[in-house]
């Protein structure tokens, strides 16, 4: 299996760390913030990744190499402009097009225990599967709602065709998916730009495709900001949380 990490992006909330570096470079625990996934992944014998550039990009590629030293094999996709996480998919569909594969945005922690997502998504023959998790202000921020088969039934403000099967719940989304290729149909003839969230997902839920959440309720934490790397930091420092990967 193969995965694709997100770095492309600017940082602007870690501003002003992120005016000489990128984001995925900005320090968490002793380790750059993008380390994280990839040990993730690799714990879990995902080797083969990509990991797409923009802001600061040289930098991330001079730090991490060809992977080697982390025992990983990586690739880079390059984007001269951002191309949002759509965009930066289909950008790299040659590596990503034959086969099962992982996206996980760098600037989240999480303990999340990948084999059973995995395990999940092929026993539900899904198209996709979201790694969701509970959090009060879902509905504040765009919930994703799953019924009592996991199945997905809202994405934002998109409804599935067919009524949800029994209770539903309000989720958000973690940063890690598990995706097969065929989201690459859902692509064609698009714009350069675009977002996979605001126009692949909705497409395919409209179009009965099956998607899925994969509730977590483990150790997550958004890295976006100075304040919540000091929490992380925090929570990890007094053993308040941990990750097994590591």
């Amino acid at each position: 299996m193969k995965a694709m990490v997100l770095a492309a992006g600017q940082g602007t909330r870690l501003r002003p760390l992120t005016h000489s570096m990128p984001k995925a470079l900005v320090p968490v625990a002793g380790r750059a913030m993008i380390e994280y996934p990839l040990l993730l992944l690799r714990h879990y014998g995902i080797r083969e990744i990509i990991i797409n550039l923009h802001h600061f990009g040289e930098q991330i590629e001079k730090k991490l190499g060809s992977g080697e030293q982390l025992g990983l094999r990586i690739s880079y996709s390059e984007e001269t402009e951002l191309l949002d996480t759509g965009g930066g998919l289909l950008k790299a569909k040659s590596f990503l097009h034959d086969e099962t594969f992982i996206v996980i945005n760098t600037d989240a922690l999480i303990d999340l225990d990948l084999a059973a997502a995995i395990a999940f998504h092929k026993h539900k023959h899904a198209a996709l599967t979201l790694i969701l998790r509970p959090d009060p202000d879902a509905d504040q921020y765009g919930s994703i709602d799953i019924d009592s088969n996991a199945r997905v039934c809202r994405f934002l403000t998109t409804h599935a065709p067919s009524p949800p099967s029994g209770p539903v719940r309000k989720l958000m989304f973690s940063g890690v998916q598990i995706v097969e290729p065929r989201i690459f149909i859902y692509m064609a003839g698009v714009p350069q730009k675009f977002s996979t969230t605001r126009e692949t997902y909705p497409k395919m839920l409209v179009a009965g495709e099956p998607l899925y959440g994969f509730c977590f309720e483990g150790f997550w934490q958004d890295l976006g900001t100075a304040a919540r790397i000091k929490q992380a930091e925090g929570k990890l420092a007094r053993g308040e949380a941990s990750l097994h990967y590591l």
